[in-house]
């Protein structure tokens, strides 16, 4: 079992960056496929970027290509999402998440209590 805390959050203009990272106990952190998702008040949550086991497999969301990169420390049991060129659109409570699977997973079983981030106009 892993548990996750997220960090990083807050508010931040349109066109500058914030970093959120997830920090996860456990000892077989290495052994998780990690994910971050979003969710708008109203949406459905929508998974941002995923990475595999020993970060060699990484896939993201179309609209946050070229912007967001997601990173893993499997000895320092952190993940992060370094989100640049941030849009208003990006606005959303982000939460970590871990799939049992290890590789880049549609089920993940494992979530964090999430970080808002806002992005001013």
């Amino acid at each position: 079992q892993v548990q996750l805390v997220e960090s990083g959050g807050g508010l931040v203009q349109a066109g500058g960056s914030l970093r959120l990272s997830c920090a996860a106990s456990g000892r077989i952190f290495s052994t998780y496929g990690m994910a971050w998702f979003r969710q708008i008040p109203g949406n459905a949550r929508e998974r941002v970027a995923a990475i595999s086991r020993y970060g060699d497999s990484t896939q993201y969301a179309d609209f946050v290509k070229g912007r967001f990169t997601i990173s893993r420390d499997n000895a320092m049991l952190t993940v992060d999402l370094q989100m640049n060129n941030l849009d208003p659109e990006d606005s959303a409570v982000y939460y970590c998440a871990a799939s049992a699977s290890g590789g880049i997973s549609t089920t993940y079983g494992y979530w964090g209590q999430g970080t808002q981030v806002t992005v001013s106009s």
